[in-house]
């Protein structure tokens, strides 16, 4: 899973999805006592990672600190950034809106938001609204940028910036500054963008920033106490251990504590913070047609290639595991966090943890210890 170290912050499902994706060759083995996923996430923190959280169903572990400087552990209930989980709930809230009738996905970008997708051959009306969900809209990555990696990804630029409050028409414009990855609906690449304009359509049709609008229809509905989104807040709300980064291109030197920052940086790409717990709540919810009526989870489902096995549906990944299980859900990377939430489709078995750093620890083993006993 490509990280912070790698200057891509709320980062893709896909990466991830494609290294668990694997033949079905044996039959699920189950998850039995969990005792393969402590072991997983006792192996994360022997490879470097300060400290994990996990709960799967009714189970939750911890593994490592929370906070370096003074060995204080993890907690089971620790809320912390998600990163691109956020992607999930920002495309709930379109598809909730199409089932309204408010909204078409076949819609053009240019309907609803005219002139902020164009330059240097981007073009919003050629950009269905289901192009941006499902990364085929060929929209430039504005963290991909070198300007906009240097400065929050990197130490000098990280620590004079990480306060810094950023507009989402201002993220947008650090993308068209760049050509098109492709012409919409030519092929598929992941990019942070697209979602950043898909909360801009949200404010556009509802009159309310998206973030209101994931608290009215999905937050307070489900009880998500853990659950926020942040806007500019630069703090996490207890509890919570502290979030640790190399800030570099490499996994050695210093280790910084980056638990501080302003994540209008990610906005509705990857700024929402959440638990374990509301994080299964949620996916469990999603799959079991709370949320969506059955046409628009349906669509929410309708994967495309991604050039691996695994396949993309509207911020939604489909995962199939060694032992022939297919799980759904989204991964998120962001400064001094990296975390997992994944559901079988029939919402009957979740999964989600978290690790305190982003430069080391094998998510994929955790998943796969828990999924399939291994």
């Amino acid at each position: 899973m490509r990280t912070v170290r790698t200057t891509l912050v709320a980062v893709t499902a896909v990466v991830l999805s494609a290294a668990l994706a694997a033949p079905a060759f044996a039959a699920p083995r189950g998850h039995g006592d969990h005792e393969a996923t402590r072991e997983a996430i006792e192996a994360a923190v022997k490879d470097g990672v300060p400290g994990v959280t996990v709960t799967a169903d009714d189970w939750s572990a911890t593994a490592g600190v929370g906070n370096l400087r003074t060995g204080a552990p993890r907690s089971a209930d620790d809320r912390y950034r998600i990163g691109s989980i956020t992607k999930t709930f920002v495309a709930t809230v379109l598809l909730q809106l199409e089932a309204e009738g408010r909204l078409s996905l076949d819609d053009t970008v240019e309907k609803w938001l005219p002139g902020v997708v164009r330059g240097n051959g981007h073009d919003g009306s050629e950009v269905t609204l289901r192009q941006l969900l499902n990364h085929t809209s060929g929209i430039y990555n504005y963290t991909e940028d070198k300007d906009f990696g240097r400065t929050y990804f990197l130490a000098d630029g990280f620590f004079e910036h990480r306060y810094d409050t950023r507009s989402p028409r201002d993220l947008v414009a650090v993308a068209m500054g760049h050509a098109p990855e492709f012409a919409p609906g030519t092929s598929w690449k992941y990019s942070n963008t697209n979602y950043i304009v898909a909360g801009m359509v949200i404010e556009k049709v509802t009159g309310s920033p998206y973030g209101d609008e994931i608290r009215r229809r999905v937050i307070e509905p489900l009880g998500l106490h853990a659950t926020s989104v942040p806007g500019t807040r630069v703090t996490v709300p207890r509890p919570s251990s502290r979030a640790y980064s190399k800030l570099a291109e490499t996994t050695t030197g210093p280790t910084y504590d980056v638990t501080k920052l302003n994540p209008s940086l990610a906005g509705a790409a990857g700024g929402m913070i959440s638990d374990s717990k509301d994080l299964n709540r949620f996916y469990t919810a999603l799959l079991k047609g709370r949320l969506l009526p059955p046409e628009q989870l349906k669509e929410m489902k309708t994967t495309v290639a991604t050039g691996g096995p695994a396949g993309y549906g509207l911020g939604l990944s489909g995962v199939g595991l060694s032992c022939g299980v297919r799980v759904w859900g989204h991964d998120g990377g962001i400064h001094g966090s990296q975390s997992v939430a994944l559901t079988t489709g029939d919402g009957r078995h979740s999964l989600a943890f978290n690790f305190n750093g982003d430069w080391s620890g094998d998510a994929v083993a955790v998943v796969e210890a828990e999924f399939c006993g291994e």
